[in-house]
């Protein structure tokens, strides 16, 4: 699947769709104007650049989400370990407990999630 890049304020419309989804067009923009004082012509501006990079439908007046806010986050996670760590997860997660230690819960949590990931 193609990259999915957001700025700060596609991302902020982006989560409030996900919070109110499905939702009617006309209810998003009563929302934008409330939230971030836009007027109707931006909304629908936002609205149909979100939609255009795949993320969200459009369809007779009621968006719905063709991914999900996680399946979003999961892309963004393996694009950054990619770009940065050459696709290495291990030293993803070295560079990331270098100067950080991880609580029990948080290891038997990862330890938990690697027994999955082991499994498939």
């Amino acid at each position: 699947m193609a990259e999915i890049q957001l700025g700060v304020i596609e991302a902020r419309f982006a989560d409030m769709i996900w919070e109110h989804e499905p939702v009617t067009s006309s209810e998003l923009v009563k929302l934008a104007a409330e939230t971030f004082a836009w007027k109707r012509t931006t909304t629908h501006t936002v609205l149909k650049r979100l939609c255009d990079k795949g993320l969200f439908e459009n369809n007779s007046g009621t968006v719905t989400s063709l991914i999900s806010r996680p399946q979003l986050h999961a892309m963004q996670s393996r694009k950054f370990v990619e770009n940065t760590f050459d696709g290495s997860l291990p030293a993803f997660i070295a560079a990331f407990t270098k100067d950080n230690s991880l609580t029990p819960e948080e290891a038997a949590q990862i330890r938990a999630m690697i027994d999955q990931a082991e499994e498939r």
